[in-house]
């Protein structure tokens, strides 16, 4: 894993689907399961996905908070 793909997570919105234009972060545990289940998309955004999967899976969501505190003190940032 590149430290970057954490940051990736809280900064890049789901382009598709139910979900579309929620943070990768903020996906809920189902809509992630079920991707584990059914396959994940193929390139950054299946890497990314299945990585939020483990974390959210593995109860780790706590590990994004400081870069959500980062993201927020940045000059226009969105939440």
């Amino acid at each position: 894993m590149n430290p970057e793909d954490l940051h990736k997570l809280v900064t890049t919105r789901m382009p598709f689907g139910k979900h579309e234009g929620t943070l990768l972060a903020d996906l809920p545990g189902n809509y992630l399961h079920w991707f584990a289940r059914e396959g994940f998309p193929k390139g950054e955004l299946g890497r990314l996905l299945a990585l939020m999967f483990e974390i959210d899976h593995n109860g780790l969501k706590g590990l994004l908070v400081p870069l959500r505190v980062g993201r927020s003190a940045q000059p226009g940032a969105r939440r």
